[in-house]
């Protein structure tokens, strides 16, 4: 049940966002062609817990990148619909050994935040790199981060491409999460973040430099009945009043809150801004707010989506009684209701023009010296044991043993990109030794695959699918083509012998899913027996992604 002070906004904000959206379709049709109009999501990929900012007339957008390497993966965009990858923040994570993946992993899902007693078996499944906040203060790109094992770091850059400083411990120490940085008018700078288990919000005041705290912190929010599972703090400044836009609730249906309150410490009033409704997201969470130069507020956050993970959503912000509304009224909803609900559709944010309809990278030739933006490790690579040189225009990788794909090293991922995607990629598995195997996975827990496992001095096509494998026929010769077509939420595989002319079903289809905090993701593989000592290397010509409809 909404409260009381629900009311000082009530429909009236409600209002004033359908006339803004109305008033924004009337001006553009009244001067030429019918607007153009975006459609959530804008990005139907991965990129958990998202933070914006704008730079000039550039937009910068960081996520959640937990523990693949590199980290923080960073996008810009120059209308807050079209977006491109831009690089990293963390070349490695460099936070603990486990993030090498030096141990076997249990191969059962072991739940998103992995138990205490996971870390001994070497590896950070779930840990790495969580609610990354992205400003830029005094000429320099600042982004903050909670690994929830290490602490929180920062990084900075001139330039969002790089290069980024080695991260600095600004806390040391387990539990804490979600920071975000704040510099004020005066210069004092200040750093709220939660903790772990979606705790009190903690407020510090901060160095100048932003690379260590002044204080041991103070709860300024804490209200477990009002604000269950307060987390995902960004704090904010307009007009005289301090902002800090949460979600409540978790994340599968919780809406978000905006506290106000004269000083950075409080006391903070607080209102819902923005719910479920009676849209199809049943919980529009954690995100950043941002505005254009024409004044134009928008909100991007992300919303839960199974296995492809947490996509990314814009929403239209408009301001009543310096109170923020996000999104679009509620059908049917009373005039004490503060909150807007999700937006399927909207016109498109004024940027001063239209732009190109870019999109993040997916498909690589390997024809470069490095590898594209898109790529992620599971977990830090094995430099000795990939490379982009030993055969050019292939991505070799040298197939250490391990007891499975999820324990395996260099396992090379990105995101899926789009709702219906099909991934295909050649590989040459003539360097394949025996007890080896490589090829093509959707990777997270429960791992489905298909590729090619060399036994008793053949290699043969094979598909795995939980732990289970299913032999198929030798190949002819040394190349084989690979694929996974991906649309609601199952993955389908094939291969074909024959150049990618046809192709040849392999196995049942599978259902990907969502662990360790990601969505399934497509993944490069290879790895070998751990009762053998030689390696063998697995070469993958190309990786080729056709997305399909939003």
């Amino acid at each position: 049940m909404r409260v009381k002070w629900f009311a000082a906004l009530g429909m009236a904000g409600a209002a004033l966002a359908g006339q803004a959206h109305a008033a924004a379709i009337e001006a553009a049709s009244s001067s030429g062609p019918a607007p153009a109009v975006y459609r959530n999501p804008i990005l139907p990929a991965d990129y958990s817990d998202p933070d914006v900012i704008r730079v000039g007339d550039t937009y910068y957008l960081v996520a959640s990148s937990f523990h693949f390497s590199p980290g923080v993966p960073i996008l810009s965009s120059k209308d807050l619909v079209h977006w491109t990858i831009v690089g990293h923040v963390l070349p490695r994570l460099p936070f603990a050994p486990e993030y090498d993946l030096p141990g076997p992993v249990p191969t059962d899902d072991a739940g998103a935040r992995m138990p205490r007693e996971m870390r001994a078996s070497g590896q950070r499944y779930a840990g790495g790199v969580w609610a990354p906040s992205i400003r830029h203060h005094g000429g320099l790109f600042y982004v903050y981060f909670a690994t929830p094992y290490e602490g929180i770091f920062m990084s900075t850059a001139a330039r969002p491409e790089g290069p980024w400083s080695p991260p600095v411990a600004v806390i040391s120490g387990p539990g804490l999460e979600d920071p975000c940085p704040f510099w004020d008018d005066d210069g004092q700078a200040y750093l709220v973040h939660g903790k772990v288990g979606a705790g009190p919000l903690v407020l510090h005041r901060m160095a100048p430099d932003g690379k260590s705290v002044l204080d041991p912190g103070t709860v300024i929010v804490e209200d477990a009945k009002v604000l269950p599972v307060l987390e995902g703090p960004k704090l904010y400044k307009r007009g005289g009043y301090y902002y800090i836009f949460a979600p409540i609730g978790g994340v599968e249906t919780g809406p978000q809150v905006a506290l106000r309150a004269k000083s950075p410490w409080g006391p903070y009033e607080r209102r819902v801004i923005l719910a479920p409704g009676k849209s199809a997201l049943k919980g529009p969470h954690q995100g950043g707010w941002v505005e254009t130069p024409s004044g134009q507020g928008w909100f991007v956050h992300f919303n839960s989506a199974g296995a492809y993970g947490r996509i990314v959503h814009l929403q239209p912000v408009v301001w009543k009684d310096d109170w923020p509304f996000i999104g679009e009224p509620i059908p049917g909803a009373g005039p004490e209701e503060t909150a807007g609900q999700p937006v399927a559709e909207h016109v498109m944010p004024d940027v001063g023009g239209r732009f190109p309809s870019v999109s993040p990278q997916t498909s690589d030739m390997f024809n470069r010296a490095t590898l594209g933006p898109q790529w992620e490790w599971n977990h830090n690579p094995d430099d000795r044991r990939w490379s982009l040189t030993a055969r050019p225009g292939f991505l070799r990788l040298t197939g250490r043993a391990a007891p499975n794909l999820v324990s395996a090293r260099n396992t090379l991922t990105q995101s899926l990109q789009s709702l219906t995607s099909v991934i295909t990629t050649r590989l040459d598995a003539g360097g394949l030794v025996d007890g080896q195997r490589a090829g093509l996975a959707m990777f997270g827990a429960g791992v489905s695959a298909i590729g090619v496992l060399k036994t008793d001095g053949a290699p043969r096509i094979v598909f795995s699918s939980m732990g289970h494998d299913t032999l198929g026929p030798s190949l002819p010769g040394r190349t084989v083509t690979l694929r996974v077509a991906v649309a609601d939420q199952i993955a389908r595989y094939s291969y074909s012998l024959d150049g990618g002319k046809t192709f040849i079903h392999a196995g049942e289809a599978t259902l990907p899913r969502f662990s360790w905090w990601k969505g399934s993701r497509p993944a490069l593989f290879s790895y070998g027996d751990p009762a053998r000592t030689i390696e063998g290397v697995a070469d993958f010509d190309w990786v080729r992604v056709a997305r399909g409809e939003k």
